[in-house]
């Protein structure tokens, strides 16, 4: 089946849809010059052993292995602006049926792009977290300083290192969000999958959550997932190409 055939199947579907979710990964923001974790050739995963330095336990022995591993990340996402892909959600949420946007990136590229009702499971990178006294302070303007100079950042009061408050490999997602995100899959009568390969629990199961309560899905992805044999609709594509062309007759109408 073509890929313009495919494309209408999911305007379709969207046009009949009145409680869309979507699910946006990693592959969402390369198109803005963040690379994913998988991508051949590009992906962290072959950069970096990322269990060796982006797990908690590791932080807390050795933070700056963490510092040094993200910090041309940093650089990148302090750069990045949104790209079509990200502005197509924000279409759909402001003239299609698309309620709610759940996340697994830190970037905060969905806010900056305008998108409003968003759940960022894996944390993000607006705020940290004080690794002695727990204080919890926007690192913004930190993290500014952190891009331009290497140096850890640490906490105001204390002076014990600040911890971005993202979701490190060995800590549970924060569980408001992660309930959210949960109560939306089920309730959906749509799931966008955009942009992830649904490899990494818990978020990896909320598809088959959806269609446990007889949600349609579409996977709009350049990797196979495993469950593109359970979707009404699957596109291997650029989400830069494709979800432009899926909130196009939302905008014109």
């Amino acid at each position: 089946m073509s890929v313009d055939v495919l494309i209408d199947q999911a305007v379709l579907y969207l046009q009949e849809s009145y409680r869309a979710v979507a699910l946006t990964g990693a592959g969402i923001s390369t198109p803005s010059g963040i690379p994913d974790f998988r991508s051949p050739g590009s992906g962290m995963w072959e950069q970096h052993d990322l269990l060796s330095v982006a797990n908690i336990e590791a932080f807390k022995r050795r933070p700056q292995d963490f510092y040094e591993w993200i910090h041309p990340l940093a650089r990148l996402v302090q750069e990045a602006a949104p790209n079509p892909a990200h502005f197509a959600l924000k279409d759909l949420e402001n003239y299609g049926p698309l309620e709610a946007i759940i996340t697994q990136n830190i970037d905060m590229l969905h806010h900056q792009a305008g998108s409003q009702n968003i759940y960022e499971v894996h944390g993000h990178l607006r705020e940290a977290t004080c690794m002695g006294c727990g204080y919890v302070t926007d690192v913004r303007r930190i993290w500014s300083e952190f891009v331009s100079s290497a140096e850890i950042p640490h906490c105001e009061f204390c002076h014990d290192v600040l911890k971005p408050n993202i979701t490190l490999f060995g800590e549970v997602p924060p569980w408001p969000v992660l309930q959210a995100a949960e109560t939306w899959a089920a309730t959906c009568d749509l799931l966008l999958v955009a942009g992830s390969s649904l490899e990494v629990l818990p978020v990896a199961d909320l598809p088959l959550l959806a269609k446990q309560n007889d949600a349609r899905l579409i996977v709009v992805n350049y990797m196979a997932t495993y469950i593109d044999e359970r979707a009404d609709v699957v596109i291997h594509g650029d989400v830069a190409e494709v979800l432009p062309q899926l909130a196009a007759p939302f905008i014109m109408n």
